[in-house]
């Protein structure tokens, strides 16, 4: 085992590798979770330059970007969303196996030996496949999941669109290794095993050959996120295919994959993103009459309905033609560049709020959240052009200035720091009037 300290940085040849989970053991061996490098936050630069890459050859091969300005806003909002929690929260998926190993482990593997880390792949890869199954196959659980499944399009930034209450059902299936396997081999194949599931969201890539029957690749988790009958509950594989073959869930990519949920939300608003089929739940619980229904409600499948099978029926999904056109943005072009430059800020205060968190005091922190949250709002509200954009818009730059002239927050590049409050500055006047304005034309709609 090497020096665990060592290992804290991870080169451009490891950081490319772990993306493919292609790490090696005597790499990727620690003895506590604390030494364990958080691999998922130094993959960062690798999500934006793999993005750029998949635009590259998407340009080059189809003469067009592999999805949509704004779809693409919207899952990587998510993704910050998902993360934010981190800041104040230590994970569950780690509190609570670490919790079972220190009090019910039943024997304790040698956490250097390559077996034990192998064995640990299989497990955490086995732990996902149910999970996932029952994300898909459990209402309250695909509550969370469904998140993931929204996005119309099917590119990397897809992979990023997260849920923030996912992880507090995921821990239960990883759970049973913690009987065994030590915390910190959890903790590195926890982390791969997400990692690896990134690259396989693209069309880009077509087959690959022989690497079909065992990985899960771009093309099998293609059909795992269409809207056509024969995708639904399909693919259900993290990194190994082998699962969906034993059990009987794997389907091969042939007619054109139309992706997205079977009923489009229809918005770029991440909290309606996170939390519209919680709702919905709650709106059918009450609906719904006698308590063993209720309890269907919330346990059985989301196609469950009083009299229908568990998982529902499959005539019921909607057909698709492969002609369906994703929702889109009736934003102006301007309008498109102006929420990207503030999105490209956000991520700025966000970064750097992770790197430096340990010398953030509580209230900075609790402030760069709720900021980064009203940012990710507020362009939800512009790209969804809803009345009340302009007066959240004027708010939030007004929150950015005040945040700035007590500390709270600063500008990327300390040097721009004068230009950033004109710039907020004239944000404020401009988004003021328009707020004026619709104040003065009639009610809000």
């Amino acid at each position: 085992m090497k020096n665990p300290e060592a290992q804290q940085d991870v080169s451009v040849s490891q950081g490319i590798r772990m993306m493919f989970y292609m790490m090696k053991p005597n790499e990727t061996s620690f003895r506590t979770v604390e030494d364990v490098p958080n691999y998922v936050q130094k993959a960062t630069p690798l999500f934006i330059s793999l993005m750029l890459l998949e635009l590259l050859v998407s340009w080059i091969h189809k003469g067009k970007p592999p999805g949509h300005l704004d779809d693409a806003l919207t899952s990587v909002s998510a993704g910050v969303l998902s993360r934010l929690p981190s800041l104040f929260f230590k994970s569950i998926e780690l509190t609570s196996y670490i919790y079972i190993w220190e009090n019910y482990r039943l024997f304790n593997l040698p956490c250097d030996s390559p077996w034990t880390w192998y064995l640990t792949f299989l497990g955490v890869d086995f732990g996902y496949y149910w999970f996932h199954r029952m994300a898909h196959e459990v209402n309250i659980m695909w509550a969370a999941h469904q998140t993931h499944h929204s996005s119309e399009g099917y590119n990397l930034s897809t992979a990023l669109r997260q849920s923030v209450f996912q992880i507090h059902t995921s821990w239960i299936f990883y759970s049973p290794l913690a009987l065994f396997i030590p915390p910190s081999v959890y903790a590195v194949h926890l982390q791969f095993n997400l990692l690896y599931q990134f690259w396989i969201h693209t069309k880009v890539i077509n087959n690959l050959g022989p690497l079909e029957l065992i990985l899960n690749t771009p093309s099998h988790h293609r059909v795992h996120h269409g809207r056509n009958r024969y995708c639904i509950d399909k693919n259900y594989a993290g990194t190994l295919i082998i699962w969906d073959r034993l059990f009987g869930t794997f389907e091969a990519e042939n007619e054109k994959v139309v992706y997205g949920l079977t009923h489009p939300i229809n918005t770029f608003e991440p909290f309606r993103v996170q939390f519209h089929y919680l709702v919905y739940i709650w709106t059918t619980f009450w609906a719904t009459p006698g308590f063993f229904n209720k309890f269907s409600v919330v346990f059985k499948g989301p196609g469950w309905g009083p009299g229908k099978p568990r998982l529902g029926l499959s005539e019921e999904i909607p057909e698709v033609t492969g002609k369906e056109v994703p929702f889109s943005s009736a934003a102006s072009q301007l309008l498109r560049i102006y929420t990207v430059v503030q999105f490209a800020l956000m991520l700025s205060f966000y970064e750097e709020t992770f790197a430096d968190k340990a010398v953030l005091s509580q209230v900075t922190l609790l402030l760069r959240v709720c900021f980064i949250i009203l940012t990710l709002t507020s362009i939800g509200f512009l790209l969804d052009q809803r009345s009340k954009a302009a007066v959240l818009e004027t708010f939030r730059c007004l929150a950015f200035l005040t945040l700035c002239r007590f500390g709270h927050l600063k500008p990327f590049i300390p040097s721009l720091a004068f230009a950033s409050e004109i710039f907020f500055s004239i944000c404020v006047a401009f988004w003021g009037v328009r707020s004026v304005k619709q104040l003065a034309s009639g009610p809000w709609k």
